[in-house]
């Protein structure tokens, strides 16, 4: 194996989603000395199955729960239990904090305009089931392969445990991502649980059917809670989806796509089942990737299939995982893709106009993001059709298909229309020219010394006074705006979660925005309250004006170019948005209907429990002029979160 080139794909996987390792790693534990010790066992098994059989077991469908019934009266108690499950039937059983006892957990059903109270139960007991470590990307052993001891028996060397993980005691907290709800129902990082007590929960459900989810957002452990097993759907329905008359029933199934990672027993190199949450990083720079881990799992199963009728489906699609992209493509058993047998319909928040092919080079998924697709199997009669993650360096296969040999007699027909109410928005139109805005960038790690990426939030200085008398200067970003070409300056306002809210919005107030990448590693916006539409989407092609050392522009920025295209699909209501390298992306929401203090943050849930994370306030227009900021001179004026455009 050549480990020049092996640490140059680790490097691009790094910029492909860079996190910091987890600080105070410990030394390395008796068990693992103990282990180190034993030099004969079995060679662990190597890509790219590890010695499990693709495609052996079924695909898991989660239960549906509908509460609006008589029996439930829209109410739900949902307890957290601790359970034991099987990720693939040739593995021991996997320990798993979970909701109602599944992996994912049951998905529930709702519809619009009938509200839902939800107690979130804590149940859980003992500490958190997984294992933790610091592993080095270092041949024999990269980093994302399982376990973390090398193939005759020795410790691979720089392995830790990272200190502090296996004594988290279970503290939740659940956010319905992508709900409008008001803030006290929103799942706030900071307001987790024990067991014994539950979380209290209202959902409006006034919105248009689409396809959320739920999960735990406790702070500084979201990373850990969800990938021991925190997580499920949550379908809103109306009747405009309803006249579609779209796949229902057994034709219409959830996919939460995720990938894991698994310990080995320390004599006989077997994967033990247990739960391995693993950091790769490169020991002569530090340079490190958000966890990911060898096994693609679908509904908590690896690898599984499907048998489906020769006839239409609709697939409800989730990319559940901690940090790992998804680039979907569907390929029959000659490996020919088979993508024209796809079209989308439906995005993170909502349905689309109108049936959109998959984009040329595949559909990319970044963590958080949903879609749902409509695949006619019905020219693949006795085929077997796989679902693969065509970007992956590892195993892409994902799932598998196999069509019933007898034709089917189906009434679905694809419709011209899909959303009849959806409105494609547009500045200076549909986006009043009266609106607010709001600059945020992505800093990659290493600036100004800090070794996390970072997210700042930006606010203009439109004094000249105000200006700095040299460039570069710490926090100080210049810009060209795209509409006039005049340099705009913006100091940093915050970038830590708990440093001073600097965003204020009034409720029914249209804010576009602005999310700007400057190196370093994808980025997964997430903005929780609303849903949003991109209106624009530019690349700088040159990023060296921004100053890592001192962390600002040496020199403005220049007008960055238009593109990549924005897709069909992309065109849809969404809440989450991946932001590459180099861009400025323009996201455009009303903030109607609910009020609080929300979040927004990245979705890579390394990224976001090491910071990525901030919070933003909307209330009532009227309570703006009473409402004091830290500068003392009351409400924040929209300069103060960006200004009016």
């Amino acid at each position: 194996m050549n480990n020049s080139l092996d640490r140059r794909k680790f490097l691009a996987s790094a910029v492909l989603g860079s996190a910091g390792v987890a600080a105070g790693a410990s030394l390395i534990s008796s068990r693992t000395q103990q282990a180190s010790a034993r030099a004969a066992r079995s060679a662990a098994p190597l890509a790219p199955n590890f010695g499990l059989t693709k495609f052996r077991d079924p695909l898991r469908i989660p239960p549906s729960i509908r509460p609006h019934s008589s029996r439930r009266r829209d109410m739900l108690t949902i307890n957290m239990t601790n359970a034991r499950a099987r990720l693939h039937s040739e593995l021991p059983t996997t320990a798993l904090w979970t909701y109602e006892g599944h992996f994912p957990g049951p998905t529930i059903e709702v519809r619009r305009g009938r509200r839902l109270r939800v107690a979130w139960q804590n149940e859980l007991q003992d500490t958190i089931p997984l294992v933790a470590v610091r592993a080095p990307y270092a041949v024999p052993t990269p980093a994302n392969q399982p376990g973390y001891l090398n193939p005759d028996g020795t410790m691979a060397a720089g392995v830790q445990f990272i200190e502090g993980v296996a004594d988290l005691p279970p503290w939740t907290v659940v956010h319905l991502h992508g709900a409008l709800t008001n803030a006290g129902n929103d799942g706030w990082a900071h307001n987790g649980i024990q067991p014994g007590h539950a979380q209290l929960t209202e959902y409006p459900n006034e919105q248009a059917a689409t396809t959320l989810w739920y999960h735990d957002h406790a702070m500084a452990v979201t990373r850990f809670n969800v990938f021991a097993g925190l997580a499920g759907m949550y379908l809103v329905r109306d009747d405009e989806e309803d006249a579609l008359r779209l796949p229902r029933g057994d034709y219409e199934i959830p996919l939460v796509i995720a990938d894991r990672n698994l310990d080995t027993d320390p004599a006989t190199g077997a994967l033990t089942g247990q739960l391995l949450f693993k950091f790769q990083y490169l020991p002569a720079t530090g340079t490190t990737a958000p966890v990911s881990g060898p096994f693609t799992v679908v509904n908590g199963v690896i690898w599984p299939h499907l048998d489906v009728d020769a006839r239409w489906y609709r697939f409800r699609v989730l990319n559940g995982a901690n940090g790992r992209f998804f680039r979907l493509d569907l390929v029959d058993e000659a490996g020919t893709l088979v993508n024209d047998a796809v079209r989308l319909i439906g995005t993170d928040s909502g349905l689309l106009p109108a049936p959109t092919a998959m984009p040329p080079g595949g559909l990319t998924l970044t963590p958080g993001e949903r879609v749902d697709l409509l695949i006619d199997f019905s020219r693949f009669t006795g085929q077997r059709l796989r679902l693969r993650n065509t970007g992956a360096s590892v195993e892409p296969d994902i799932m598998e298909f196999r069509v019933d040999s007898r034709s089917r007699n189906d009434s679905f027909r694809l419709p011209e229309q899909v959303s009849a109410s959806y409105l494609r928005l547009a500045h200076g139109t549909t986006v009043p020219v009266d609106h607010d805005e709001v600059f945020v960038a992505t800093i990659p790690p290493n600036t100004a010394g800090q070794a996390h990426p970072q997210m700042w939030e930006l606010q203009e200085i439109t004094d000249p006074a105000e200006l700095p008398t040299q460039f570069p200067a710490e926090g100080i970003i210049q810009l060209t705006d795209p509409a006039d070409g005049r340099v705009r300056t913006f100091r940093r306002a915050a970038s830590l979660f708990d440093e001073t809210r600097t965003i204020f919005i009034n409720q029914g107030r249209w804010v576009v925005w602005n999310l700007i990448q400057l190196g370093g590693a994808p980025h997964p916006t997430h903005i929780h309250m609303a849903r949003f539409q991109m209106t624009s989407r530019r690349t700088y092609s040159d990023l060296r004006a921004f100053d890592l050392a001192t962390g600002g522009t040496s020199a403005p920025l220049p007008v960055p170019a238009e593109g990549p295209q924005i897709h069909k699909y992309e065109e849809g209501w969404k809440d989450t948005f991946q932001l590459r390298l180099g861009e400025w992306i323009k996201v455009a929401g009303r903030f109607e209907g609910a009020s609080g203090e929300f979040m927004y943050h990245c979705h890579i849930l390394d990224h976001e429990d090491e910071g990525m994370m901030r919070p933003f306030v909307v209330h009532p227009p009227q309570i703006a002029r009473f409402h004091m900021h830290p500068g003392g001179s009351g409400h924040g004026t929209p300069a103060k979160h960006g200004g009016h455009s």
